[in-house]
């Protein structure tokens, strides 16, 4: 396959683009591969792609129930960030914003990688000293991490109430240089590329229906196109976790699924060149390339497993919305949409291995999965290909909340549906 260049698009501009090859095969599933992945999303394509790039292991099929990046991977707002506060979270989303920052290069597709800045503002003297902690414990790690008072974020942000009267007065905020956002399409788009051209098997429509078993340890899986053997499988299904563990034989997983909405304006000029997050609430938005504003906030407070949410969130955001940026009010909502989170007890993913021998498990994102794409990719391939996590994951075991060593970073303790 060609490498996309300016020659090839010039080559191909000349001839009504009418040779440029697929993006990836569609290949038919084969008896049995090294290693399956169950889910096409961003998490399920990068791990591949890491598996050949990084440790060789090129026998690999990527199991999709639906078309590729149907799930969260394009359900998302699109926002990239390392900003955390605990060191366990501040060494994963950092090992994954430096990847970001040449994933266009490595992959030779452009995922659209903005990198525009993150600003988390705050409304109180004690939340500008939470931040200011989360700053310094960002800085202690070599991560950028800079405090602005009202008077900066009023010039970088000509839109925003900064105004004494305002209904959250804004104090300050935390900004990251370095985060930003990316394309969310583009991104799964560019993984499948790559794992493709390395040899990997992505296999659309076809779900996993169970999975075979030679005792405990876990030798394949069972799909509607037909049982697939293999020496390892990796789960990374998002929001749908619960769903195909029960098909595994396991009942009870510390996760549950909720609902997870997102919003886009009409276009306008641009008027917003960085990310804001709302600290009065929960609100979180940037402008795209095309102009729209994209939004979102919190999830959907019940357990579900559809990809659609309801009113009353709609309502919450909006206010927010219009708290922060009253000259919003009068834009015209184009669509929205809903992803299935997989909420975990204290917030933090786990990228494992286990339950089951065989078996290797990708899940508990919360709101962070788009942005931990690359990392998590890397660092699930490394579990699976040397049977051991990376000192990165290391803490983000399946067994930590039964030994205690829960990663709170939001501080909400064992309740799912508030992180």
């Amino acid at each position: 396959m060609a490498e996309y260049s300016v020659f090839s698009l010039l080559r191909n501009g000349f001839n009504a683009n009418r040779d440029w090859a697929p993006a990836w095969r569609k290949p038919e599933p084969k008896a049995a591969y090294d290693v399956v992945i169950v889910g096409g999303g961003g998490h399920g394509l990068a791990t591949a792609y890491y598996l050949a790039r990084e440790h060789g292991i090129t026998n690999v099929a990527v199991v999709e129930k639906g078309w590729l990046g149907s799930g969260n991977i394009g359900r998302n707002t699109t926002i990239v960030r390392s900003n955390y506060l605990l060191p366990a979270s501040i060494r994963f989303y950092e090992h994954s914003l430096k990847l970001w920052e040449n994933l266009s290069h490595e992959l030779n597709y452009n995922v659209m990688f903005s990198q525009r800045g993150v600003i988390n503002l705050a409304h109180s003297p004690a939340q500008s000293d939470d931040f200011m902690r989360r700053g310094n414990a960002l800085r202690h790690e070599g991560v950028d991490a800079e405090w602005w008072d009202r008077d900066r974020i009023a010039r970088a942000v000509p839109g925003l109430d900064v105004s004494a009267s305002a209904r959250f007065p804004i104090v300050g905020g935390l900004m990251q240089r370095r985060g930003g956002t990316a394309r969310h399409d583009a991104v799964a788009w560019g993984y499948a590329r790559a794992a493709d051209r390395r040899g990997v098997d992505i296999i659309e429509n076809c779900e996993v229906t169970g999975f075979l078993r030679d005792g405990d340890r876990v030798t394949g899986v069972r799909t509607s196109r037909g049982d697939i053997a293999a020496k390892k499988v990796a789960v990374a299904v998002a929001g749908s976790t619960g769903r195909v563990m029960q098909a595994a034989g396991i009942d009870r997983m510390p996760i549950e699924s909720h609902v997870l909405q997102a919003f886009v304006t009409e276009s306008l000029k641009p008027t917003l060149d960085t990310v804001i997050t709302f600290g009065g609430g929960h609100l979180y938005v940037s402008q795209s390339d095309k102009g729209s504003l994209v939004f979102g906030g919190d999830i959907d407070g019940y357990n579900s497993y559809a990809q659609r949410g309801n009113l009353p969130v709609v309502e919450d955001v909006m206010s927010e919305m219009v708290a922060l940026f009253p000259g919003f009010a009068r834009l015209r909502l184009l669509r929205s949409w809903g992803g299935i989170m997989d909420m975990s007890m204290d917030g933090s993913p786990i990228v494992t291995k286990g339950p089951l021998p065989g078996m290797y498990l990708n899940c508990g994102w919360c709101y962070g999965g788009f942005k931990a794409t690359p990392a998590s990719g890397w660092l699930f391939a490394w579990t699976i290909a040397r049977d051991e996590p990376h000192p990165i994951n290391a803490p983000f075991t399946l067994d930590r909340f039964a030994r205690g060593l829960v990663i709170d970073e939001k501080g909400q303790g064992a309740t799912p549906r508030l992180h």
